[in-house]
């Protein structure tokens, strides 16, 4: 193991997959020369040129357009997006073209592209460039979101994202890029999270906190204060994969804890948090002690000052507060 920061991570994943398959291409606004937006492509242009590493144009509709049509000839592209808020202007793109082909060849088309970038709020950039779509997106069928929340798995969900035969959207969060964590060294063996498999990050008997991306680490430092100021043993568990979803992960950990606090940065409405919702009513209902609670984004536009916006988003504070409500 290595401590690598989130961005290390993602940009080892690149560079290993690049090397493994030529077809593998990264294409996207200043990923070339520049080393990205936000430095996880640094260095992979002086190592693989430019018809490996290719700089566009700032036109989301024609670039994602390309990557679609390049990936149903059999490339893999890895399209970066610098928000993924500017998903709006390539949304056919992504939707009908990425998301509908293979059903609509029968199996025979392959659209295996990787779209990448920060989903996330909390930079104070403004509405237009803070949602969270990892929920709208999940709700195509054809389509495969992931959301990892430390540098071991950014890197063995990328890996597994860029090797799938489907379209993979990859949420990553602005504020975890600089983060470190584990990861396992390359002359361990190579590295892979599969796609549709949650994890526990933290065991615990008497409630289950469900996050994914950055509010896994809300969750986590919420259950370590709920452990130490109250005695209540909290299990996080981390979805990793929105669609494919864990299912089963979800509904053991719940009952087995007979409690769920539920903590989404999206908004509450139409949120992930809403189907595990759905879904823990529908499998886990007798086993349920307590109502299922949320902590999601507060539902408005995203809010452009900084200390407002901090408590739009979800904190530890509100996951403990919603936790004590049932407990």
């Amino acid at each position: 193991m290595r401590e690598l920061l989130y961005r290390h991570a993602l940009c080892e994943a690149l560079d290993e997959e690049l090397a493994r398959d030529e077809n593998v291409v990264i294409m996207g606004e200043e990923v070339a020369q520049y080393n990205g937006a936000y430095k996880v492509t640094e260095g992979l242009w002086d190592k693989w040129g430019n018809k490996r590493v290719v700089d566009t144009p700032i036109s989301e509709a024609g670039f994602i357009g390309m990557g679609v049509g390049a990936s149903m000839l059999g490339v893999r592209p890895v399209m970066e997006l610098m928000f993924w808020s500017f998903h709006s202007v390539a949304f056919d793109q992504l939707v009908n073209n990425a998301g509908c082909m293979r059903y609509m060849a029968g199996g025979l088309i392959n659209v295996p592209i990787v779209v990448r970038g920060p989903a996330n709020g909390g930079t104070n950039v403004g509405a237009t460039h803070s949602h969270c779509p990892e929920g709208l997106f999940a709700a195509f069928p054809g389509l495969k979101v992931c959301a990892p929340a430390t540098p071991a798995d950014a890197k063995g969900l990328m890996k597994a994202a860029i090797r799938d035969n489907d379209p993979v959207f990859v949420m990553e969060n602005t504020k975890l890029y600089g983060n470190p964590g584990p990861v396992p060294d390359p002359a361990e063996g190579e590295h892979l999270v599969p796609l549709g498999r949650a994890d526990i990050k933290r065991e615990g008997s008497d409630i289950t906190l469900i996050a994914h991306g950055r509010s896994v680490l809300h969750a986590l430092e919420a259950a370590g204060t709920l452990a130490r100021d109250h005695g209540i043993s909290a299990e996080v568990l981390d979805l990793r994969s929105i669609r494919p979803l864990d299912q089963d992960a979800i509904i053991n950990s719940v009952v087995k804890t007979n409690r769920a606090v539920l903590v989404d940065e999206s908004k509450p409405f139409n949120g992930v948090s809403s189907q595990i919702a759905a879904l823990i009513q529908e499998h886990a209902f007798d086993h349920l002690d307590a109502p299922v609670k949320r902590v999601c984004s507060m539902d408005a536009p995203s809010i452009y000052s900084p200390h407002i916006e901090d408590e739009q988003l979800p904190n530890a504070r509100r996951v403990v507060e919603q936790v004590l409500t049932i407990a």
